[in-house]
This record gives C-alpha cells, sequence and structure tokens, in this order.
C-alpha cells in the first residue's frame, strides 16, 4: 500500500491511525482490522474485524 495513503487513513470509529499489517490495516488505539481487497482498504465499520 502507497505509504502516502496509509499516513492519511484513520480508524472511522475512534479517528485513531492505522497500520498494515499483511492484508488488514489495524487501529492502533481500537484493534479494529480493517481488509485491503485489490489494494485497496474497505474502511467500513461493518466490514471490520474486531480486536483479538
Amino acid at each position: 500500500m502507497d505509504k502516502e495513503l496509509l499516513e492519511i487513513l484513520a480508524c472511522p470509529v475512534d479517528h485513531a491511525p492505522v497500520r498494515e499489517e499483511g492484508d488488514r490495516l489495524i487501529c492502533q488505539e481500537c484493534g479494529r482490522r480493517y481488509p485491503v481487497r485489490g489494494g485497496i482498504p474497505v474502511m467500513l465499520v461493518e466490514e471490520a474485524e474486531q480486536p483479538r
């Protein structure tokens, strides 16, 4: 994923930064895991996996 895009993305729940981990973006605050499909981050709360 493009580093510039990653820098501006934030969790839609708590607006915290996210980090890339495999094919997921992980919220650094709440831990929600957002999928990346075909190189496109899906930042929808209903698509997120809850923290482990």
